[in-house]
């Protein structure tokens, strides 16, 4: 038996289950769960169908496992909480745009009001975002907060996704409305 046989399969594997996630992650955002097929996905990953459904079972679960693959807010809640509003807008509005968070609010908006789709995305966004925000923000009124973020965070994630610098050509203009943007945040934040 040859001991590299196991290695090279699952180095295959994991590169055939990367591919799929980002074919599926481009088509999804591109044209939303209900027109996009697992058909089209295997095309874009270079595959049989079969595979698809052989590495995540369903149309369903792989739009799981594409929104499982955007991670959570714990990366944004790591740091000092009275540098929150500072941090995220630094994030959203200075920081290089990061395509694969772009394209996740795309699946989010183009699936959002799918009758498959939409109640997993709110499921996602409920264990994803909004539970950690909340436990992270304590309090009783953490719910409403942790929904004013959402708010204003997904507001400037789209706007950048729509112009990466917001229409403001003027660096110093772009860091006032970074610092506006901060103040913004800090105050739902405390």
């Amino acid at each position: 038996m040859n001991p590299l046989a196991g290695v090279c399969r699952a180095r295959n594997a994991a590169a055939t289950r990367a591919a799929i996630l980002e074919a599926a992650r481009t088509r999804f955002a591109d044209e939303g769960y209900d027109v996009a097929t697992v058909r089209a996905i295997a095309t874009d990953a270079g595959i049989d169908p079969a595979l698809v459904l052989r590495y995540f079972g369903s149309k369903e679960d792989l739009l799981a496992a594409v929104l499982a693959d955007c991670g959570t807010i714990c990366d944004i809640l790591d740091g000092p909480r009275e540098e929150f509003g500072a941090r995220v807008a630094h994030s959203l509005l200075m920081d290089p745009l990061d395509s694969n968070k772009l394209t996740v609010l795309q699946v989010i908006l183009r699936s959002g009001s799918s009758p498959k789709a939409g109640p997993m995305i709110r499921a996602n966004s409920r264990t994803s975002f909004y539970e950690p925000m909340e436990a992270w923000l304590g309090g009783d009124d953490a719910p409403i907060r942790a929904r004013a973020l959402g708010a204003i965070i997904m507001g400037a994630a789209m706007s950048r996704g729509v112009d990466d610098n917001y229409g403001i050509e003027n660096e110093v203009d772009r860091r006032k409305l970074c610092a506006r943007l901060a103040d913004i945040l800090q105050r739902a934040v405390d």
